[in-house]
């Protein structure tokens, strides 16, 4: 597990020169994403990027870790709507290539079903994690089996906590979600995760200097042969 410290901006810019020299490589890679306020900078650079014909993304296929259980497509804070706005409306991708879990389908099969389109697909070339105040990467809550593969899981109480900002009342966050599984995420060849903030550093030494553990999902990330992570200085102040 390598670890880079530096501003949010620094952090986003050193990010952003990771996929361009993914891509310059292999322009066709699969690329895991990943929703929420850390990798907002990040992807400001990338279209930022695309714009100056610096990458491409035209021949890109992707996979977002997860979405809200009752959302669909169309609602302002669902996960597709956020990609779309934030990232794929200002990149130059095919949007039919782009995939988030369906967030209206409540099937555990359908879901299921997901790990199959990736596999289908070649596999990710390179996912991109944020972290949970609790260590769930993607919404694997605390206790979920490394095992796991894409299913639909309750949201606890902390999570939805920490996501009312987005919405009018706690009573509009949704309890559940569908994410890839633990053993999804490590599954890709490479994995990127970013964290911002004090109020991830706790959670950050944890997981980083911790023991391998359910109770803390993101721990499993120190058993995966190729991880990067990247901190700002006030999430990695407990170091």
């Amino acid at each position: 597990m390598k670890i880079y410290v530096d501003t949010p901006e620094k952090t986003a810019e050193a990010v952003a020169k990771k996929y361009v020299a993914l891509l310059a490589e292999k322009p066709n890679a699969v690329l895991g994403f990943a929703t929420g306020s850390t990798p907002l900078g990040l992807y400001a650079e990338l279209a930022k990027l695309c714009a100056e014909n610096k990458i491409s993304f035209k021949d890109v296929s992707t996979f977002n870790l997860d979405e809200y259980l009752g959302l669909d497509g169309t609602h302002d804070q669902s996960y597709r709507y956020f990609m779309n706005k934030n990232l794929f409306e200002k990149i130059d991708i095919d949007i039919s290539r782009t995939r988030v879990p369906s967030g209206i389908d409540t099937d555990p099969e359908k879901a299921a079903q997901y790990d199959k389109d990736i596999e289908a697909a070649g596999g990710i070339d390179l996912q991109l994690l944020g972290l949970g105040n609790n260590g769930h990467i993607g919404f694997n809550e605390p206790g979920t089996p490394f095992g796991s593969v894409t299913h639909i899981v309750e949201l606890t109480d902390s999570t939805r906590q920490a996501n009312k900002r987005f919405f009018n009342s706690i009573d509009e966050v949704p309890t559940h979600s569908v994410t890839m599984g633990i053993k999804t995420v490590m599954n890709a060849r490479r994995i990127i995760l970013m964290a911002l903030g004090k109020g991830k550093a706790d959670i950050v030494k944890k997981f980083i200097q911790g023991e391998v553990t359910p109770e803390v999902p993101a721990s499993v990330l120190q058993l995966h042969p190729d991880v990067e992570v990247y901190l700002d200085f006030d999430a990695a102040s407990l170091l």
